[in-house]
């Protein structure tokens, strides 16, 4: 089931273009497998798990920040960029993930932080002690003696956007005070982060196989840094219009990368997170000449009702098709409330959890998942105050302070300290139900959410007509999506009640078993089924 790569030279020549339909698993690295006891995740408890990705399906495994960092934001506070946190292990660590990730047919995708550094950062110490400060935002303030910050921008994470030292002046941070924004028209920024792409696109002597960008839509600033004019709480998921997001300034930085890449065999690749507000606008990050995906999360927002996932469905291949790229899915992240909880949690929210999956499987394009969606893992929503680790909790309403839930370390076991995620307590407490969502209860089990995803995937890569290719909608009563790509048919009822229709085809695979009498069909509410015609 997995396809072995043998190196940079597989994909360098032949055209595969791999990512336009790829699986790509997130990996929350303080949350997979902890190898070492210390309750923290880590590249060899990683390392251990890979072959399970492999046989699950995945073609890819995207890591988030393990770089050297104060973890004042669960690692995207970058410290130094070109060494592994002792948290998570060493740089011999994560070749040796690489040479397994490789050996197993995995590709590894990993973060990069260039809009912000960490506070720690060589340069932004500098810059507090008077020197190099054209690398970073900083500003004289406003009022009489400058006690006011310099115009009116609003933290993601709640709170003011500028911070004042020492000397008077401030700096601008868009995310929490421990991250300084970067300043992209500096010629040193973009020299150094070329350096640090080469220095991971060449580790080990393969490399990684690409990076996921973060905030790689904040990197430029409009001129002058105007005031907003609102008081309105900043978004990363939104359709707002700011001065610090979306500027088109961004793209000359994105092209500039994509050349990089395209200069290394193998097929490297570059992932936005971008937040823009329309699909429109997405679209532009993955021009031919730019990234080669960015994040769908028009479709992540989107709520389980038919008539609107169809908008956004239409609206997503529409502006990629416009560019010539592959449309993304995904459904969770690191960033949001798990899925299974969006959808209104419970059983309720497990099926329509399980119905979501199948439909994105069945998309055109490529696929994220979110670590233990596969489980059907909820939002952990009654985390203790004491513990929570997430800097927006902290900070006034930003982001909702929701972030610390969907990270709960994941369940390998049935029972144990921490489930299988490691040898003694994670560094989040987990549910009493954990165990009963976990890897071991759940293989083998027909009925389950894991099996599923494995059954759901397998077929997906071995049906040519998936992936990346045509779609077609097709007539459905009202709450009923209904599509076809070539020899295949996806049928999904949003509705809590079950609809009666003519059966497309052979039954594939579904999320509840549907009632098949002759040549109709009685489809469960709030499901997702796949037919061969």
């Amino acid at each position: 089931m997995t396809q072995q790569l043998t190196g940079a030279t597989t994909a360098a020549g032949t055209g595969t273009r791999w990512w336009r339909d790829a699986v790509i698993y997130q990996v929350y690295v303080r949350s997979f497998a902890d190898s070492d006891g210390d309750g923290i995740g880590d590249l060899r408890g990683i390392e251990g798990r890979l072959p399970y990705l492999a046989e699950l399906g995945a073609d890819a495994v995207w890591l988030t920040p393990f770089y050297g960092s104060p973890q004042a934001d669960g690692g995207y506070d970058v410290a130094d960029y070109r060494v592994v946190d002792p948290l998570f292990g060493t740089l011999a660590d994560a070749e040796s993930l690489l040479r397994t990730a490789h050996g197993l047919g995995l590709r590894v995708i990993v973060d990069v932080v260039p809009n912000h550094t960490s506070d720690r950062h060589v340069w932004f110490r500098e810059a507090l002690a008077g020197g190099g400060r054209a690398r970073y935002h900083f500003r004289p303030g406003r009022g009489a003696d400058g006690e006011l910050p310099p115009n009116d921008w609003q933290s993601v994470f709640g709170g003011p956007a500028w911070t004042r030292v020492a000397d008077g002046s401030w700096y601008l941070h868009l995310f929490a005070p421990e991250q300084p924004d970067l300043n992209w028209e500096n010629p040193e920024v973009r020299a150094e982060f070329e350096a640090i792409l080469r220095f991971w696109l060449e580790l080990g002597g393969r490399g990684v196989d690409g990076f996921r960008v973060d905030v790689a839509h904040g990197m430029v600033k409009a001129a002058g840094l105007p005031d907003i004019g609102t008081a309105e709480q900043v978004q990363m998921i939104g359709s707002q219009t700011l001065p610090f997001f979306d500027q088109d300034g961004v793209h000359e930085i994105h092209r500039a990368w994509r050349t990089l890449l395209d200069s290394y065999a193998g097929e490297r690749i570059g992932v936005a997170e971008a937040w823009a507000p329309s699909a429109g606008r997405l679209a532009l990050y993955v021009r031919p000449d730019e990234l080669h995906q960015a994040f769908n999360f028009q479709f992540l927002r989107c709520p389980w009702d038919g008539a609107a996932m169809r908008a956004v469905v239409d609206e997503s291949l529409a502006a990629t098709a416009s560019v010539g790229a592959p449309t993304t899915w995904v459904l969770s992240n690191h960033d949001v409330v798990r899925h299974v909880t969006r959808y209104g949690g419970g059983a309720a929210g497990l099926r329509r959890a399980r119905a979501a999956a199948l439909l994105m499987l069945a998309l055109p394009g490529s696929v994220y998942l979110y670590q233990g969606e596969e489980l059907g893992l909820p939002e952990v929503t009654d985390l203790p105050d004491e513990l929570r680790e997430d800097p927006s909790f902290f900070r006034s309403a930003g982001q909702e302070g929701l972030r610390d839930g969907c990270r709960v370390p994941i369940p390998w076991t049935g029972d144990g300290p921490s489930y299988g995620f490691g040898p003694g307590p994670g560094w989040l407490p987990q549910p009493e139900s954990w165990g009963k969502h976990s890897v071991a209860e759940q293989t083998g089990d027909p009925g389950s959410t894991l099996e599923l995803y494995r059954t759901a995937l397998a077929l997906r890569r071995r049906l040519a007509g998936l992936g990346d290719g045509p779609m077609h909608w097709l007539d459905g009563p009202e709450g009923v999506l209904a599509f076809s790509r070539p020899g295949f048919v996806c049928t999904v009822n949003t509705l809590p009640r079950p609809v009666e229709l003519p059966a497309p085809g052979r039954l594939l695979l579904s999320s509840a078993a549907p009632d098949i009498s002759g040549e109709s069909v009685r489809i469960p509410g709030d499901s997702c089924t796949w037919w061969a015609i």
